[in-house]
């Protein structure tokens, strides 16, 4: 009788292994769903020994869902669980902080990044974790190019994301409530807005983006660490600064160029060198147009 068992930490994989060798079984280990979706679909073991938690899926969900819904089900509880953390992080503590100390607002914002950075760690032990993936196996032939299928779902997804996320601040009262706010909170609120309510779900729309974008990198590189958090965050103030604090157009946009640098230089320098010219493009903007691409022109005072 061979048994699969499916275990993220060795110690305990070995210690059920020895003990059901001892008694004549045959045993199988997969550190991962992955690894264990591979064992199972070269010979079906007789009984699979699943940990309820573990990297990329826990055992129920291998067992009981095909790949697209499992896959459909993290990213979706990937952004749900990114809004009920921006909801908390406002509740603790950006709720109590004056409206005009825009410093104080962005020592809060890196204090907590570093938190929340440090609790992954721990829950962790700082080891990546797999992250499941849509349409990894699909992948089109355009010339001299190979695009991949779950990496035009993540560039769609981003599109349509932005899409609505400018279409609910240009359309919407609640868009309305949060440029009021945010450009001039006492008229906001002599207007009858309420500042605290539409601060809140602000940062519970902001919360859910980005869990929508973690999941998407997660899928798009197939892991997620915690030491993708810094440089991912790197990335997103270059994109700010480039493009403009505040604007939409200019963060789009922005985005697409830093993204379409980063790729452009990887493939002439290589890996090593594409942050360099990342950070020389941020350079000349902060010398030569440090409002950001749709700033009025004038530089420096």
């Amino acid at each position: 009788m061979r048994i699969l068992i499916v275990e993220d930490e060795p110690a305990i994989a070995e210690l059920i292994a020895v003990n059901l060798r001892h008694n004549g079984f045959r045993t199988t280990w997969a550190i991962d769903s992955a690894s264990a979706q591979i064992e199972i679909d070269a010979s079906v073991p007789d009984l699979i020994l699943l940990d309820i938690m573990m990297p990329g899926m826990s055992g129920p969900v291998i067992s009981a869902l095909p790949d697209w819904l499992t896959s459909s089900l993290v990213y979706l509880s990937a952004a749900l669980l990114g809004g009920v953390l921006g909801a908390l992080v406002y509740l603790v503590c950006f709720r109590f902080l004056p409206l005009d100390q825009p410093l104080a607002t962005l020592m809060s914002t890196v204090g907590m990044l570093l938190l929340l950075e440090e609790a992954i760690v721990h829950a962790t032990a700082g080891m990546p974790q797999n992250y499941p993936s849509l349409f990894a196996g699909v992948v089109f032939d355009m010339g001299p190019f190979m695009v991949r299928g779950d990496l035009l779902f993540v560039f769609g997804l981003g599109c349509a994301a932005m899409v609505g996320l400018k279409l609910m601040l240009e359309k919407t009262r609640l868009g309305l409530a949060t440029r009021a706010v945010a450009q001039q909170s006492v008229a906001a609120r002599l207007c009858g807005m309420s500042v605290s309510t539409t601060n809140a779900t602000t940062f519970i729309i902001a919360g859910f983006l980005g869990g929508t974008a973690g999941a998407m990198t997660g899928a798009a590189i197939g892991v997620l660490s915690p030491l993708l958090t810094l440089p991912m965050t790197v990335k997103g103030l270059v994109v700010t600064v480039i493009g403009g604090l505040g604007s939409i157009p200019g963060a789009i946009i922005a985005g697409l160029v830093v993204g379409g640098v980063e790729n452009l230089f990887q493939f002439l320098r290589g890996v090593s060198e594409r942050d360099i010219y990342v950070m020389l493009m941020l350079f000349a903007f902060l010398v030569f147009r440090p409002g950001g691409l749709f700033a009025a022109p004038g530089g420096r005072d």
